[in-house]
């Protein structure tokens, strides 16, 4: 019988990013944990699929570049997710700024802004899990992403000062940083690391991507939605204001 069974009924949870990848995985293992999920994305498709395949997901399909839209959410929440992400790779001179306010938009304002609107019923429930997905690239730096390793280190900021705010209240707030996992994301990204680093694409992930890393090979989806759901379980009460790596090693040196 596994500790998380039945362990959240009753429990609402909100996850963004949940069509594919660390969301997707994420909303599942919750789901499987017995709580109603409100499953956020801009993808339906992906977002439906997602429906059809687990029992307690609620779709609601959102740009959370919007923050009307984030406002139209539903705010009586008991557990977090904030997953959703978007990269580019670029050198700073050349790098987009309309990409560089979007990527801030996304992956820290939205975080925040929900954060804020999600905490007051936590509060008034003397209980609450958040956990932000950062990344080993929320605790060091990469070459070509001023905007993702800004956004994410912010991010490890905002989770410490909303765990301070909410123990009072029985509420955590955490970090997971892994690092590269397989997910659209990743993938997406080859051809512009190739690019930068002047180098054919079959060679991105084993030259690029885990470089630092010294478990060499891509974390799995459900590796890190399993420790994710582990910050939301019946261990998590005192682990609040930390930062969590499943980064091969990255992070050791």
């Amino acid at each position: 019988m596994s500790i998380y069974e039945n362990y959240h009924d009753g429990r609402r949870a909100l996850v963004t990013g949940a069509a594919s990848g660390i969301g997707r995985a994420t909303a599942i293992k919750l789901a499987e944990a017995g709580a109603h999920v409100v499953a956020v994305d801009m993808n339906a498709e992906g977002l439906a699929a997602l429906e059809a395949e687990v029992q307690g997901i609620e779709p609601i399909t959102c740009d959370l570049s919007d923050y009307d839209a984030i406002g139209e959410l539903p705010k009586d929440i008991d557990i977090l997710v904030n997953v959703a992400g978007i990269q580019t790779v670029a050198p700073i001179q050349d790098f987009p700024v309309e990409r560089f306010e979007l990527i801030m938009r996304v992956m820290l304002h939205a975080p925040w802004y929900l954060i804020r609107q999600t905490v007051p019923h936590m509060y008034s429930k003397n209980w609450g899990r958040i956990v932000n997905l950062s990344s080993a690239h929320g605790l060091r730096a990469s070459e070509f992403k001023s905007a993702y390793v800004t956004a994410k280190h912010g991010l490890e900021g905002l989770s410490k000062v909303v765990a301070l705010e909410g123990a009072p209240y029985g509420v955590t707030s955490t970090t997971v940083n892994p690092a590269y996992v397989r997910t659209p994301l990743v993938e997406k990204q080859i051809a512009d690391q190739a690019k930068v680093h002047n180098m054919p694409e079959d060679e991105v992930v084993a030259k690029i991507m885990l470089a630092r890393a010294h478990v060499k090979r891509l974390i799995e989806p459900e590796e890190v939605a399993e420790l994710a759901l582990f910050l939301t379980g019946p261990a998590s009460a005192s682990m609040s204001g930390c930062s969590y790596p499943i980064d091969g090693a990255w992070t050791s040196y």
